[in-house]
């Protein structure tokens, strides 16, 4: 017999959580959806791309909701009872998503991205923090040094990475002590950690 509704078995939400489209901003914005469980994967970073199998690299942010501790399964996910915890308010690709049937989330799949432009960009002197934080740290960058030194055939990064990390780790705990803002925004507001992404960064290359 063929499959033609959810069984909730969970495999999807455990795949990872879904990327926000625009239409999804109101679930930032209202908090039904808390920015604090979301990050931003930053333009140039590598991704694994599940439509195709293969890692690319970012073409623009993509939001999405963090996992449960160690593990790709979505936060909102309660396993115990196989069942969403934000059902009512899932994002666009959640609702567009059938195992049986995933025409409808392929015509979606990486357009009209939810960014961060769209959701802090007036917020006066945060957002100039976060641009200038994706020009010292941009990917593109890394990706040039990375290929200049030939750091690849050596399995590590150049010194000029390591400056990039320390810069990155700083202006979080200034935003934390100084700003006073939430620590579990930061990988919403600046992507994730520079320590973290460049540990295997080069051997994508």
């Amino acid at each position: 017999m063929n499959l033609t509704e959810c069984k909730r078995c969970g495999t999807c939400c455990k795949k990872g959580g879904p990327s926000f489209h625009v239409e999804d901003a109101t679930l930032i914005n209202d908090g039904f959806i808390p920015a604090g469980h979301i990050y931003t994967i930053r333009e140039g970073e590598p991704v694994y791309d599940n439509m195709t199998g293969r890692i690319t690299f970012a073409p623009s942010d993509i939001i999405k909701i963090k996992g449960q501790k160690n593990s790709w399964t979505c936060f909102f996910y309660d396993e115990t009872e196989k069942r969403c915890g934000v059902y009512e308010y899932r994002p666009l690709e959640c609702r567009l998503l059938k195992c049986w049937d995933t025409r409808e989330i392929e015509q979606v799949f990486g357009k009209n991205l939810l960014t961060r432009k769209d959701i802090i960009s007036t917020v006066e002197g945060l957002w100039e923090l976060i641009i200038e934080h994706d020009q010292r740290c941009s990917y593109k960058e890394i990706t040039g040094l990375i290929k200049e030194t030939g750091s690849r055939k050596r399995g590590r990064l150049p010194e000029k990475a390591a400056e990039l990390i320390e810069y990155d780790n700083t202006i979080r705990e200034l935003v934390v002590k100084k700003g006073q803002l939430d620590s579990e925004l930061l990988d919403f507001l600046f992507g994730r950690p520079l320590s973290v992404t460049m540990k295997h960064f080069a051997e994508t290359f």
